[in-house]
């Protein structure tokens, strides 16, 4: 397993967007497109949250192009792709108990997501 050097990786969060990749990759989603977060159980890390998965959101931003933590961290490379912050009702996540005008926004990388 590669080693990451502590220093390199807090060089790179000292100034905003600065892990933000610039390459011009064609962006899947655009704000207000209706997602459905992925069903996904993978033995290694990831980013998205249990209670979020198969979970349909809407797209409210698109932060820019970012590498996919769970490919780094597993030795497949960068695999830029753009990561998206996406608004989930609470009726959604946790059912008709939550309160109707709720909601939480949840930064997702693209591979996280699919259209409906």
């Amino acid at each position: 397993m590669r080693t990451v050097d502590l220093e390199v990786v807090r060089s790179l969060y000292k100034l905003p967007g600065a892990v933000r990749m610039k390459l011009d990759v064609v962006p899947k989603f655009k704000p207000g497109d209706r997602v459905k977060a992925r069903n996904i159980h993978t033995s290694g890390h990831t980013r998205l949250p249990r209670y979020a998965r198969d979970k349909v959101g809407i797209i409210q931003l698109d932060h820019g192009v970012f590498h996919l933590p769970d490919a780094r961290v597993s030795g497949q490379g960068d695999q830029p792709q753009h990561l998206y912050s996406v608004r989930f009702s609470a009726r959604e996540l946790w059912g008709a108990e939550a309160p109707c005008k709720d909601s939480i926004n949840i930064d997702l990388w693209e591979n996280y997501l699919d259209s409906v």
